[in-house]
């Protein structure tokens, strides 16, 4: 295959993936059979309810598409792959498959009394997935895979922030156990930061 599309069915597989996750999320977002809506007071409670659901849909969005946005960049700086390159993707793509289901979780229970776990598992799989970035990046780099010697430096540099990511948010899953909400919101404010950087990260 060419060098343009060593990687094109690797790569049209994970879109599917990211595709199939990003509508998942949307699936458990609706009004419970159980509110009663007589008139517009009780929808807009009813809206009020399922508010912790949205927050957690629109982020969860968020960090699936920034995660889709950073593969399709890192997939432009390879031209060949390998039998660990593939299975670091699909490490990756688990991350990404089960986000829904903590989301689920954090949308039905980040404003009660458990909303410790759901958080805590939330958390977790952002440090998971951390870890699929660093198998990713240095499958990459071991198995010289990388185009060129710009390339190989900014996947360098992409395994770092994997690094930094994993510690960051393998002690916010810890902290959550006490402190649900403030990590909530520290995983938002983070989110912000990889999107920001997601931006300015060059590529080839």
């Amino acid at each position: 295959m060419s060098e343009t599309t060593a990687n094109a069915r690797l790569e049209t597989f994970c879109d599917g993936i990211f595709a199939i996750a990003l509508t998942i999320l949307i699936i458990d977002i609706k009004i419970p059979s159980s509110f009663s809506i007589t008139n517009t007071s009780e929808f807009w409670n009813a809206l009020k309810h399922i508010a912790p659901a949205i927050f957690a849909f629109i982020l969860s969005f968020t960090i699936i598409f920034i995660t889709w946005v950073n593969h399709h960049n890192n997939m432009r700086l390879v031209n060949k792959s390998c039998s660990s390159f593939i299975y670091a993707n699909g490490f990756l793509m688990i991350t990404v498959v089960f986000i829904p289901f903590p989301t689920s979780l954090m949308g039905e229970y980040l404003f009660t009394d458990h909303s410790a776990p759901a958080v805590m598992l939330y958390v977790a799989t952002m440090s998971f997935q951390s870890l699929g970035w660093i198998f990713l990046c240095n499958s990459a780099i071991k198995n010289n895979l990388v185009k060129n010697e710009k390339s190989i430096a900014t996947i360098r540099q992409n395994g770092i922030y994997g690094y930094y990511a994993f510690a960051l948010y393998s002690l916010c899953a810890i902290a959550a156990y006490w402190f649900p909400i403030t990590i909530a919101i520290v995983t938002t404010l983070i989110w912000i930061f990889w999107l920001i950087i997601g931006v300015n990260i060059k590529h080839d």
